[in-house]
């Protein structure tokens, strides 16, 4: 069985997501690893979403409940205001539970696509991909399937959660910046056309889908020190 990963949503009290995330990369990463799980990263908010959300990725060899992984990840974290957790299964990516290392622009797009086009939107992913990152000098980090076990009930308007039928998914990609997102969007060459004509009809095929960026606050290379939002 392929490991388990569980995202995190964490909206922490103003101007407090970077005491947060350093002890959630801390005393937060030892708690996983010591239930046997790993953290698989964190991120800050770049666009899309509020200053003081973090995002975060815990990973696990065996199955676990998102109410589980939230409660082990932000136990004791009195600064933390809305937590929201949801369980998800890898598709073609990740293959292995090697963490992202690299700083970069974290796109996290959700997408909700019906069930009769599943299967062509994973083959236009197969087929786009290393095109996408050979031209872009950018990385598809994974694409994930929600399960339908998330903590809370509410509609989430920014997973799709309890709002949009079909499969849910979320893929997270790196590009090194801000200027190679947009790049990426005009195509040069038919090679490049190529690659953009299989994501056009990937977004075609999906009933909704909505994207944020984020930056790594786990990078090994270099922290980003930008006030983006």
């Amino acid at each position: 069985m392929s490991e388990l990963y569980v995202h995190h949503r964490i909206d922490t009290a103003p101007r407090q997501w970077q005491a947060v995330a350093e002890r959630l990369a801390q005393g937060g990463a030892q708690r996983i690893a010591a239930a046997g799980g790993k953290l698989y990263g964190l991120w800050r908010s770049q666009i899309g979403r509020p200053r003081d959300e973090i995002q975060a990725m815990t990973v696990w060899p065996s199955p676990i409940r998102a109410a589980e992984a939230e409660r082990l990840l932000l136990l004791g974290e009195a600064d933390v205001w809305t937590r929201r957790s949801e369980v998800l299964l890898p598709t073609l990516r990740p293959t292995d539970p090697t963490p992202p290392r690299r700083q970069g622009n974290y796109a996290f797009r959700w997408f909700a696509t019906p069930q009769q086009h599943w299967p062509e939107f994973l083959d236009l992913c197969a087929g786009a991909w290393p095109g996408f990152e050979s031209a872009y000098d950018s990385q598809v980090i994974g694409l994930w399937q929600a399960v339908g076990d998330r903590t809370g009930t509410d509609n989430d308007e920014v997973t799709g959660a309890g709002i949009h039928a079909g499969v849910r998914s979320l893929l997270l990609t790196r590009r090194p910046n801000l200027a190679m997102w947009e790049r990426s969007k005009l195509p040069e060459g038919k090679s490049e056309s190529k690659v953009r004509d299989m994501l056009s009809r990937r977004y075609d095929l999906c009933d909704w889908t909505v994207v944020s960026t984020a930056t790594l606050l786990t990078a090994v290379d270099k922290p980003d020190n930008a006030r983006w939002t």
